[in-house]
C-alpha cells in the first residue's frame, strides 16, 4: 500500500469516526432504554453535541474525559460484542472467551483513541433524522440520519437491535460504508484468518501502544 493511499484511508477513517461520534455518542442513559430507536436518537443528540461543543477539555483531546464520555454515553447503547464479532469475521467463532474479551478491550481502546481526534472536530454540526421505515414489532431496524454543518450533508445509518435492556447499535453506515462489516472487517479479519486471533490481539495492542505514546 502506497504512503499516499494510506493517508487517504486514514483521512476517510477519521471522518467516519467524527460523524460516528456526533451521533453514536448521542445515545445516552437508561432512562431512554425502552424508547423507540429513532426517538432515542432525536431526544438526546442535540444535548450531547452541545456538551461536546462546550467542553474545552474534550475539544483539546483530554483522554480521561473522552474515556468517561464513551463509557457513560456510548458503550451502554452499543452491542460491543456483536460489533467486534462482525469486525473480526469468521475467526471470532473459534476464539476463546478470554480472547474475545481481549479483542473487545483492545478494540474499545482503539475507538476511544480515535474519538480523541474526532471529538475535537465537532463545531456547528446538527443531526436530522429521516422517517423510520419499520413495523412496530420489529426487533432489528436501520435508523437513518443526516449530519448537517459546513459542506455537504453526510448520510449516517445505524443498524440497531432490540434487546431486553433497550435498543443497541451494532453497526454504522457512513457514506455507504458499514463501519464494522466493511471498514474494520477489511483490516481485522485478514490478520485473524492468516495469523490467528492472538496475532490480531497483538496487532491491536501495538496500535494502541503507539497511539498512546504519540499522544504523550
Amino acid at each position: 500500500m502506497s504512503h499516499r493511499h494510506q493517508e487517504v484511508k486514514e483521512t476517510m477513517f477519521k471522518r467516519i469516526l467524527t460523524v460516528l461520534t456526533l451521533s453514536v455518542a448521542a445515545l445516552t442513559t437508561a432512562a431512554f432504554a425502552q424508547t423507540a430507536p429513532d426517538a432515542l436518537v432525536r431526544q438526546v443528540s442535540t444535548e450531547v453535541i452541545d456538551t461536546v461543543k462546550s467542553d474545552k477539555d474534550i475539544q483539546a483531546g483530554n483522554i480521561n474525559k473522552i474515556m468517561s464520555l464513551v463509557d457513560s454515553k456510548v458503550m451502554p447503547h452499543v452491542d460491543f460484542a456483536r460489533m467486534t464479532a462482525i469486525a473480526v469475521g469468521r475467526p471470532w467463532r473459534e476464539a476463546t472467551d478470554a480472547q474475545k474479551q481481549r479483542l473487545q478491550d483492545e478494540f474499545k481502546v482503539l475507538l476511544v483513541r480515535t474519538y480523541s481526534g474526532a471529538l475535537t472536530q465537532v463545531h456547528d454540526q446538527t443531526v436530522q433524522l429521516k422517517p423510520l421505515r419499520a413495523p412496530a414489532d420489529a426487533t432489528e431496524v436501520v435508523v437513518r440520519t443526516e449530519i448537517k454543518g459546513k459542506g455537504d450533508p453526510i448520510q449516517l445509518d445505524y443498524r440497531m437491535e432490540k434487546k431486553p435492556a433497550g435498543w443497541k447499535i451494532y453497526d454504522v453506515n457512513v457514506l455507504g460504508v458499514w463501519l464494522a462489516d466493511t471498514s474494520f472487517k477489511s483490516q481485522f479479519s485478514p490478520i485473524a484468518s492468516n495469523n490467528g486471533i492472538d496475532a490480531l490481539i497483538a496487532n491491536l495492542a501495538d496500535l494502541n501502544k503507539k497511539a498512546a505514546a504519540g499522544g504523550k
